[in-house]
């Protein structure tokens, strides 16, 4: 029951006691919440503050609700996102992209759709690339899938002076993806930074990546650098925050 000398708001009560549940597998993922009634008599209080608590957790992430069938606890997230080890050399020659690699790790099934094209650099990409603003850049533009969902986002654009004549304008990079045909032309990669923020989807993003209302996507922004310290690529990652886990490690300089 709801502790009303407590000063917090009664919905704020009901939503952590069903958040704690969830937290300790009480309500297992993808399982249906009691009715609304059900918690009324439960936590004897108002539907209104049923409702508010409800839509608190939704837009926390926590539950999803489905009109006319009920409330859904959330499954976690379920891709490992491994910085190190997913943007090997090692999974470059074993044919492994990044995405590859994560897929032959996790044990999930990865595709992509892969759309090409050209146009000339705005200031941000200018920045980043380190060319002049007007600057002839391309576009690899992909809508990736892990089972067949849409798991992420990603619009890489690389100085066009370093992709002419190369299979990276071609929807099939070949083994190894855009970084091998990269270093294949002499790029080596020596280092790789990303700058990672957290925002709520466009309305783009929501309809590509199928996402329930309240859940936001993770942004990384990730810069490849040659050896010598040139920018080659900037790739724009759209990830839904419901699926990834991010990790990274390094060492203890």
């Amino acid at each position: 029951m709801v502790d009303r000398t407590s000063g917090v708001p009664a919905f704020r009560q009901v939503a952590a006691d069903l958040r704690a549940k969830i937290s300790a597998g009480q309500y297992a993922p993808g399982v249906r919440l009691p009715s609304e009634r059900e918690l009324v008599d439960t936590y004897g209080v108002s539907r209104p503050t049923v409702r508010e608590a409800v839509n608190l957790l939704r837009l926390e992430g926590v539950v999803d609700v489905e009109h006319g069938r009920g409330v859904f606890v959330r499954p976690p997230s379920n891709i490992h996102r491994l910085a190190r080890s997913r943007l090997s050399r090692e999974a470059r020659e074993r044919n492994q992209g990044a995405f590859l690699a994560e897929a032959a790790a996790q044990g999930f099934t990865a595709s992509s759709n892969v759309k090409v094209r050209f146009e000339q650099a705005d200031a941000r990409a200018a920045g980043y690339l380190a060319v002049d603003p007007g600057t002839e850049v391309t576009v690899r533009d992909r809508v990736m899938r892990a089972n067949g969902l849409v798991a992420q986002l990603a619009v890489s654009r690389l100085p066009r002076s370093i992709t002419r004549d190369t299979a990276i304008e071609k929807v099939d990079t070949g083994p190894g993806g855009a970084y091998a045909r990269l270093e294949e032309a002499g790029h080596v990669i020596g280092s790789f930074v990303e700058h990672v923020g957290a925002r709520m989807p466009t309305p783009d993003e929501m309809t590509l990546l199928q996402l329930p209302d309240g859940v936001p996507v993770v942004a990384v922004t990730r810069v490849a650098y040659r050896a010598d310290g040139v920018p080659l690529e900037m790739n724009d990652i759209v990830l839904p925050a419901n699926l990834y886990e991010l990790s990274y490690e390094w060492p203890a300089d």
